[in-house]
C-alpha cells in the first residue's frame, strides 16, 4: 500500500504537467524565425572599389614618390649642374665642334668616351636601343646635342639587367643605349662632360643621370640640334672598332681641327643658352666691341644683340 508521501508528491508532479503549457500540433508553423539576407551585392561592388583603389596607389604613390625625389636634379637657373650631387659622377671639359672623317679614329682619354673630337655624324638619339655596339667617335657626337648615351658590357649584364635599362631608353627623345665590349663596369652613363660608372642596372642614379644631363641646356654646346638624322643607319650602323686607336688617330684637342662654329651655341665661346641660336668664337657682335667671351676676343660691329629666351628644360622623372 503506497504511503501518504508518495501519493501526496505523485499528486504534485501530475498538478505541475497540467500547468505547464502544452506545444500544441502544428502551432508555430510559418511562424519560425526569418533569416537575415546578406547582402552580398553591395559587399562585392565594395570589394572591387577597394581593389580599384589599392591597384591606382600601388601604381601612383611610387611614380609621385619618384617624381618628388628627382626634383632636385631637375636643371634650373640656379642649379645648373644637378649631377654635381650624384655620387661617383665624373666631369671634365672638353672642346666641342672639332669634326673628323669617317674613316679617321680619335684617341679618346677615356673609355667610353664622353667628349672631344667626333665624326660629323651623330648617332640617332631619338630613344634608340641598338643590339650591336657602335661607332663611338659618332656617338659622342650624340652627346654635343644634348643626349645621354647608356652602355653595358654584355657579358656583366643578363637580360633582365639589358632590358631595364632599355626600359629608360625606349622612345625616350635624346637617349640612346649600346652594348660596349670590354666596357670595365658593368653599365656607364655618358653626356658630354660627364660620366657615371655602376654595378647596378637598378642603381636609383641611372634615373637621376637622365634627369639632370639630358637636354640640360647649361651642360652641352650645341643646344638646339636634333637628335634624328639619315645619315646613320640605325638598322646597320657603323660598326664599334675594339683595337687601340693607331698614331694616326687624332689626339683630344683636335690637332689642329678648326672648330665648326655653327656647333658653339651654349658654352663657352658661343652665346650661352639660346636654343638653335649657334655660337660665333670669339663672342657675338653686335654691341660696341662685341660680347667677350671665355676663349676668344671681342668682335666689333655686326647684328643687334638677340633676347635669350630661357631654354626647354625635361621635366622631372623624364
Amino acid at each position: 500500500m503506497p504511503s501518504k508521501t508518495s501519493a501526496t508528491s505523485a499528486k504534485a508532479v501530475k498538478a505541475a504537467g497540467k500547468a505547464a503549457p502544452g506545444r500544441k500540433k502544428g502551432s508555430g508553423k510559418g511562424k519560425g524565425t526569418r533569416q537575415r539576407q546578406i547582402p552580398w551585392l553591395a559587399i562585392g561592388a565594395a570589394a572591387v572599389i577597394i581593389a580599384l583603389i589599392g591597384a591606382l596607389a600601388y601604381n601612383l604613390v611610387p611614380k609621385y614618390q619618384q617624381a618628388a625625389e628627382l626634383e632636385k636634379f631637375t636643371p634650373s637657373e640656379d642649379n645648373q649642374d644637378p649631377s654635381l650631387a650624384i655620387d661617383g659622377v665624373v666631369k671634365k671639359d672638353y672642346p666641342a665642334g672639332l669634326h673628323i672623317q669617317p674613316n679617321q679614329r680619335v684617341a679618346y682619354d677615356q673609355s667610353p668616351p664622353f667628349g672631344g673630337p667626333h665624326d660629323s655624324s651623330w648617332a640617332t638619339c631619338t630613344g634608340i636601343v641598338y643590339d650591336k655596339p657602335i661607332r663611338v667617335e659618332n656617338a659622342v657626337h650624340s652627346l654635343e646635342h644634348g643626349a645621354v648615351w647608356i652602355t653595358y658590357n654584355p657579358d656583366k649584364v643578363d637580360a633582365a639587367g639589358i632590358e631595364t635599362l632599355a626600359s629608360k631608353v625606349k622612345g625616350e627623345q635624346y637617349t640612346m643605349m649600346s652594348p660596349y665590349p670590354g666596357q670595365d663596369s658593368p653599365v656607364a652613363l655618358q653626356s658630354w662632360g660627364h660620366q657615371l660608372k655602376l654595378d647596378n642596372p637598378d642603381d636609383k642614379r641611372v634615373r637621376q643621370f637622365i634627369t639632370a644631363l639630358r637636354l640640360n641646356s647649361y651642360a652641352y654646346p650645341e643646344v638646339g640640334a636634333d637628335c634624328s638624322t639619315i645619315a646613320f643607319d640605325t638598322e646597320n650602323p657603323p660598326p664599334f672598332d675594339p683595337t687601340p686607336p693607331g698614331d694616326d688617330a687624332v689626339p683630344m684637342d683636335g690637332g689642329g681641327i678648326t672648330p665648326d662654329p655653327t656647333e658653339l651655341g651654349g658654352m663657352p665661346g658661343g652665346l650661352p643658352g639660346v636654343p638653335g641660336v649657334p655660337g660665333l668664337p670669339g663672342g657675338l657682335p653686335g654691341m660696341p666691341g662685341g660680347v667677350p667671351v671665355p676663349g676668344g676676343a671681342p668682335v666689333p660691329g655686326g647684328a643687334p644683340v638677340p633676347p635669350a629666351p630661357q631654354g626647354a628644360q625635361p621635366g622631372a622623372g623624364q
